[in-house]
């Protein structure tokens, strides 16, 4: 519809501009077709036209090949050569007397067909002589001309709908093929589907967004499958080593022989570990089960990360008993989850408890907003720094000693949560070093009790 509307507009400009010039030549034609004022002297007579007999128009010649007539000051007129006298109108009177210099206008003859008349003033007469041809020479080359472009026009329309479809088909099979896969993903949920993406138009560029989607959902479902099954492997130690406890004890109980008193609280004492670690490893699976995008399970407020600190460091040494802990912690205010801040501290404090040697020194310090913990420990290979902080893993020599490989996981989430950084790197002269840095400030607001102050955005430091 667009296209017929622009190529009729076409067509109607390129008549009306052929028109006008077909009139201007016709105009110009008249123009030079000047009839000598001694012919047109000889039909007056005493101020008044007297018009050629037809019989004599009939017989002599036309020279001028063109109607011409004397209209005088009174309307009235004569006619000179031609077949068909032409009306008179005003603008003829105007100019017999002397008001106009010329007048160019369509007129209708006696017989009803259409002139293009000129008429121009007598010089030294109160006459004006009107030259006048038919306009049927200007209408049939406008009459062909309009054939000839409502024919082209319908062939361009035709020629433009039909391109239209071929290209709107072609364009459309990227979408075709778009709409299949989505179709297809529905039906079998395979996630190996892609599209072939050529160019940079914006089926290409959804079709890029289209196998982005897939291969991350691809990635997401397997990284779900490789959780369930390390959660499985994870879990199924603790349970194996907790139901031969407790098979033993049962049976003891069921044939009467009574296990020797050591024995027993040393099978109770495994199963009530046992439990603690799947307890334990339970908490885990669940923090790490919600979305990074999810909330916080308590609200972020300003706490001081030094403080977090030293309750860590109070329950890491109850927990590493023959390893000395140093600290130097200079005051940090970050806005964090407190519960998590601190659960997280306690995470690599244990790492570090866990590494070092019997009687060895963890050194914590804290200054900036950076907080260090360096143990003495045989150190983490370069060729393992890249996996400390996925999902499970556990390095081949840490394989033996307790743990599930998801502490280091909940350190990284909490820590990107509250917009800063952590990695472990080797410590200059043996052993790790964790470095932990968040966004701070080393006092807290004056105005508001501590539990609730805001953030202090001028001491802001952007992680």
């Amino acid at each position: 519809m667009a296209v017929a509307v622009a190529v009729a507009a076409c067509a109607a400009a390129a008549w009306f501009l052929v028109r006008g010039q077909l009139l201007d030549s016709l105009d110009e034609a008249l123009r030079k077709n000047r009839v000598p004022t001694a012919v047109v002297l000889q039909q007056i007579d005493a101020g008044r036209c007297t018009a050629v007999p037809s019989a004599e128009r009939a017989a002599s010649p036309n020279p001028f090949e063109s109607t011409v007539q004397i209209v005088d000051r009174n309307g009235r007129s004569c006619i000179i050569y031609g077949q068909q006298p032409l009306a008179v109108s005003t603008d003829d009177v105007a100019v017999a007397l002397g008001h106009r210099e010329e007048a160019v206008h369509d007129v209708r003859a006696a017989d009803g067909v259409t002139y293009r008349a000129l008429t121009r003033r007598l010089e030294d007469t109160d006459a004006a002589v009107t030259v006048a041809r038919p306009l049927s020479e200007v209408n049939e080359s406008l009459s062909t001309l309009a054939l000839v472009l409502g024919l082209v026009a319908a062939a361009g329309v035709l020629g433009a709908a039909g391109a239209g479809v071929a290209l709107a088909r072609a364009g459309l099979r990227p979408v075709d093929r778009l709409a299949q896969a989505v179709e297809h993903l529905a039906r079998t949920e395979d996630l190996a589907v892609r599209i072939q993406a050529e160019g940079d138009d914006e089926i290409a560029r959804l079709s890029r967004s289209f196998n982005a989607m897939t291969a991350a959902l691809a990635s997401s479902r397997e990284l779900q499958q490789q959780l369930i099954a390390d959660a499985g492997h994870e879990l199924r130690t603790p349970l194996t080593s907790m139901r031969m406890n407790i098979d033993l004890l049962v049976r003891s109980d069921e044939t009467g022989r009574a296990l020797p008193p050591d024995e027993r609280r040393e099978l109770l004492a495994s199963v009530k570990s046992q439990l603690a670690e799947l307890a334990a490893l339970i908490g885990d699976l669940q923090e790490l089960s919600r979305p990074d995008a999810a909330p916080a399970q308590g609200p972020l407020e300003v706490t001081g990360l030094h403080e977090a600190t030293e309750r860590a460091v109070a329950r890491a040494r109850l927990r590493g008993t023959g390893i000395a802990i140093t600290t130097e912690l200079a005051p940090w205010y970050v806005r964090a989850e407190p519960a998590a801040l601190e659960r997280a501290v306690v995470n690599l404090l244990d790492n570090a408890v866990k590494f070092s040697p019997a009687g060895g020194t963890v050194e914590v310090t804290l200054a900036a907003g950076t907080l260090r913990i360096r143990d003495h420990g045989p150190g983490i290979p370069a060729a393992e720094l890249p996996y400390v902080f996925d999902r499970f893993w556990r390095s081949p020599a840490a394989r033996s000693l307790p743990g599930s490989g998801l502490g280091l996981s909940i350190v990284a989430r909490t820590v990107r949560r509250a917009g800063g950084q952590v990695e472990l790197r080797p410590a200059t002269g043996g052993g790790t070093e964790a470095v932990l840095s968040l966004p701070g400030a080393p006092t807290p607001p004056p105005e508001l009790p501590e539990s609730t102050r805001p953030f202090p955005s001028d001491h802001l430091i952007v992680g």
